[in-house]
C-alpha cells in the first residue's frame, strides 16, 4: 500500500486513544441506537452519503453484532481475526471481506500495525455499479450480487483472498483515495470504481474461500459453467468435483434456484446477447459459437427469454 496512504490509516484515534487511556469496552453510543447490538449506519455516515469508510478500531475486542448495511472489509497491513456466523476468519494484508446485514460479527482485539478499514455502504449505493456490468448478467454475477445483498441462505458474507491480485489491490486504493480527499463527483467515481472492482472479483472468483460446503459446491458449479458453457457435460463435472451426481443437482436447484441445464442456458444466452450488441457476427455463427447447433431452437428460446427475436435484439441496440 502507498506508503502516505497508510500513514493516514495508521493515525490514533480520540476512541483508540481512550482504549489506551483505559477504557475496556467499546462505546457503544458511537455505533448503536439504545441496546440494539445492530451498527447502525446512520452513526457513521453523513446524512444523504451511500458510502464512507473508518479505520478499524484497534487494541480492543469488538463484541458480536450486525449491520443494517453492507460492510466491506479491507486489510491494508498487519492482520486481524474475525468471527462471522460462528466461524473464524482470519484477514491477512490484502484481504477483501464482505458482510452482508445478516451477518453476525465479532472482532478480536487488533494491534498497532494491523490497519483494516471499514467500508459502509448503504445497498442503494451498489444500484449504479450493477447497472454498469449488468449487461454481462450470468449465473456467476447474479449468485454473487445475491450473496452481497442477502438474497440467498448462504453463508452471509464473502471472503476473498485477493493480496495478489494487482489490479483490485489498486481500485481499493483509488476507492479509499476518492473518499479521503473528497474528490469532486466522488459518488460517481467510488461507483465506477466499485463497478470496476466487481468486474475483477467476478474474473478471480478462485480466490473466494467460504467454510459453507454448500456455498463452496455452487461456486465451483458456477466457475465451471463460466469457463465451459460451450460444450458441457453433468457427468465430467460431477466426477470432477467428486460428488454424487445426484445429490449434486439437488444441490445446485436448492441454492440457485435453477437447475444445470438453465444455468448453462442462461449463460449462453447472455454471452449470445453479448455478441449480437458487440459484433456484426450473424445469427447462425452467434448461436453456434455459445453451443447451439440446432439454429431454430436458438432462435426460439432466445426469444422466450429475451422477449424478441435475436435480430430485432440487435437492430434495438
Amino acid at each position: 500500500m502507498d506508503a502516505r496512504l497508510l500513514e493516514k490509516l495508521s493515525v490514533v484515534t480520540a476512541e483508540e486513544q481512550e482504549i489506551l487511556d483505559g477504557r475496556r469496552h467499546i462505546d457503544r453510543s458511537l455505533y448503536m441506537q439504545d441496546q440494539s447490538s445492530t451498527v447502525n449506519s446512520r452513526k457513521l455516515l453523513a446524512s444523504g452519503k451511500l458510502i464512507t469508510f473508518r479505520p478499524h478500531t484497534r487494541f480492543i475486542h469488538f463484541p458480536e453484532h450486525t449491520h443494517d448495511y453492507v460492510e466491506v472489509i479491507y486489510m491494508c497491513s498487519g492482520e486481524t481475526t474475525h468471527i462471522v456466523n460462528g466461524r473464524k476468519i482470519r484477514l491477512e494484508q490484502g484481504a477483501l471481506l464482505f458482510l452482508n446485514q445478516s451477518a453476525t460479527h465479532e472482532v478480536c482485539r487488533a494491534g498497532e500495525k494491523d490497519i483494516a478499514v471499514n467500508f459502509i455502504v448503504l445497498p442503494e449505493f451498489f444500484s449504479a455499479p450493477l447497472s454498469i456490468i449488468g449487461e454481462e448478467e450470468t449465473p456467476l454475477r447474479k449468485f454473487l450480487v445475491d450473496c452481497l445483498c442477502g438474497r440467498n441462505s448462504g453463508a452471509g458474507y464473502l471472503y476473498f483472498d485477493v493480496s495478489e491480485v494487482k489490479p483490485i489491490q489498486n481500485l481499493l486504493e483509488n476507492l479509499l483515495w476518492i473518499l479521503i480527499q473528497e474528490t469532486p463527483a466522488r459518488r460517481k467515481m467510488s461507483q465506477m470504481t466499485m463497478a470496476l472492482l466487481f468486474m475483477q472479483l467476478l474474473g478471480h472468483t478462485e480466490t473466494l474461500s467460504t467454510d459453507d460446503r454448500e456455498d463452496k459446491v455452487v461456486w465451483q458449479v458456477l466457475r465451471y459453467v463460466e469457463s465451459n458453457y460451450v460444450s458441457c457435460s453433468f457427468a465430467e463435472l460431477a466426477e470432477q468435483l467428486h460428488y454424487d451426481a445426484s445429490w449434486l443437482s439437488r444441490e445446485i436447484k436448492r441454492k440457485t434456484g435453477k437447475t444445470y441445464t438453465q444455468l448453462i442456458q442462461e449463460k449462453r444466452l447472455a454471452q449470445a446477447a453479448f455478441l449480437l450488441r458487440n459484433t456484426k457476427r450473424n445469427v447462425s455463427d452467434i448461436a453456434l459459437a455459445v453451443g447451439y447447433e440446432n439454429i431454430s431452437y436458438f432462435h426460439r428460446i432466445f426469444a422466450e427469454s429475451f422477449g424478441k427475436s435475436p435480430k430485432h435484439y440487435r437492430d434495438e441496440r
